[in-house]
């Protein structure tokens, strides 16, 4: 079974918070989305490959740890996963990004792709699929369905609040994913939103309603 990380670290607590509010501005609330997605990508990678390496400082040679240079693909889920991306990109500059678009069957109400464009070596990357909410989980589960179908083999799982539920039918669809969390919320309401939540990501990142 995949593990579920819950972040604790003070900063993020703080800037997520403030996130949750909601006269914070649109503006803050897009710096804030791309500074925690920053310090979140710092422990979602703390187990990234090393080599040994030798280089020479001003004073002498010595060997030291670096990267191996494992491929990283970041995809977020259109569209508040987009308001993610920037920040990892800044701890992470030379992944590559995909992307996938899902909507709900009005019959169905199951998620349909409509778009999903992934690196074209998918299969040799580390996987990281990000969504600020991970609410009743039917849109990540898919989104990870759709991207598996493309040949990922290793994918982790990033969000900024999440609900139980969906941890939950995460964890049924991908027992191999592991989740990552800002902050693990209470419950959704009738309306499917998370509560105490944060409201609509996408809304608040581009202002729209």
């Amino acid at each position: 079974m995949g593990k579920v990380y819950v972040f604790d670290h003070p900063l993020i607590q703080h800037k997520t918070a403030i996130m949750r509010d909601k006269n914070t501005s649109v503006k803050e609330f897009r710096a804030l989305v791309k500074e925690v997605s920053m310090l979140m990508a710092y422990e979602v990678t703390r187990d990234l490959p090393l080599k040994d390496v030798e280089i020479e400082t001003p004073l002498c040679k010595v060997t030291m740890k670096m990267l191996t240079g494992e491929d990283i693909a970041i995809i977020p889920i259109l569209r508040a996963g987009l308001g993610m991306v920037e920040g990892m990109l800044e701890l992470i500059p030379n992944a590559k990004v995909g992307h996938i678009g899902l909507y709900r069957d009005p019959d169905t109400h199951l998620p349909v792709e409509y778009y999903c464009k992934v690196p074209s070596d998918i299969e040799h990357r580390r996987v990281i699929v990000i969504d600020p909410m991970l609410a009743t989980g039917g849109s990540a589960a898919a989104a990870i369905d759709f991207i598996k179908e493309k040949g990922a083999n290793k994918i982790s799982f990033m969000c900024l609040i999440a609900a139980p539920e969906g941890i939950q039918v995460l964890q049924e669809r991908h027992p191999d994913v592991d989740i990552f969390i800002a902050a693990k919320d209470s419950h959704l309401n009738e309306h499917k939103y998370i509560v105490p939540g944060l409201g609509d990501a996408g809304d608040r990142l581009y202002g729209t309603k």
